[in-house]
Formats: structure tokens, C-alpha cells, sequence
């Protein structure tokens, strides 16, 4: 059974935070995961979240999950927060993620490439993945190498 750890429930310093909103143990398809918002100085700008392990759906899926508020895009928030949460993948013993955004959405892309990552491919999801619907689009796959 997967056990979390809540040494990882804050993270982040100097104004900028991570703080847990959830841990979710997962299931046969949702692999479990720390969710955190995201903090600047105490005011919330968007959330973050890191699956841990592996499976047929985290190639597609992606390990990290970001949303940045409208308001506060721009600032590199999704970056400095997702560096903040490779450690929680090492404790788990991950040596690699993927990091998956559509691939029009450029702004992701370009946080993505920033943290390291390296372009993997470039497809359209099959229909054995459990997100997939008609007319998904291509995804793009990155690793990065912890």
C-alpha cells in the first residue's frame, strides 16, 4: 500500500508556497498524488499536483499536474512550483517523469522545456487511455531526468 509523506504537506520558502490540499490514494487507473495550491505571499495563484509511480496512463497523463489563475500567468509561477515538487517524486523512488500538455498549448510547452525535459514524442492518445475522448488532439511527452 502506498504510503504518503507528510514532510511533503509545505514546501516551498521566501513568500513562495506550496501548501497540501489533498492526498489521494489512487485507484487501478489514477496513480495517488499530493495536490497542493500555490501561494505567492500568502495570496493563492493557481494548484499543482504530483502522481507517483507508473502505469499505462501516466505516459499520457503526465506526473504533474498545473493550473495557473488567469491574474498571475506570466511570472513563471508552474515552473518554480513544479521544481518544488520533483523532491516528493525522488522520496518515492522516481528517477524520471513525464510531463504532458497539449500540443498547442505553447505557454506549458515552454515551462515544460525550461525545467529540462526532453521532448519524447508528439500523438494523439488511444482510446484505452482513461481521458481520452473524440477529437482529443496531440499530446506532447517530455521527460525529465531526476
Amino acid at each position: 500500500m502506498f504510503k504518503f509523506n507528510n514532510d511533503f504537506n509545505t514546501l516551498g520558502d521566501n513568500g513562495f508556497e506550496l501548501h497540501i490540499i489533498e492526498q489521494n490514494p489512487g485507484d487501478d487507473v489514477i496513480l495517488p498524488f499530493y495536490f497542493y495550491d500555490i501561494s505567492v505571499e500568502g495570496k493563492p495563484v493557481g494548484k499543482i499536483s504530483i502522481r507517483i509511480g507508473n502505469n499505462f496512463h501516466s505516459y499520457y497523463n503526465g506526473h504533474v499536474g498545473y493550473e495557473i489563475d488567469k491574474e498571475f500567468r506570466g511570472n513563471k509561477y508552474s515552473l518554480k512550483a513544479l521544481q518544488l515538487v520533483l523532491p516528493v517524486a525522488k522520496y518515492h523512488g522516481m528517477n524520471r517523469i513525464y510531463l504532458t500538455c497539449s500540443s498547442s498549448n505553447l505557454a506549458s510547452k515552454r515551462i515544460i522545456t525550461m525545467s529540462g525535459a526532453t521532448l519524447l514524442d508528439e500523438v494523439i492518445p488511444p482510446k484505452e487511455y482513461f481521458a481520452w475522448y473524440e477529437g482529443i488532439g496531440i499530446t506532447s511527452i517530455f521527460e525529465l531526468k531526476l
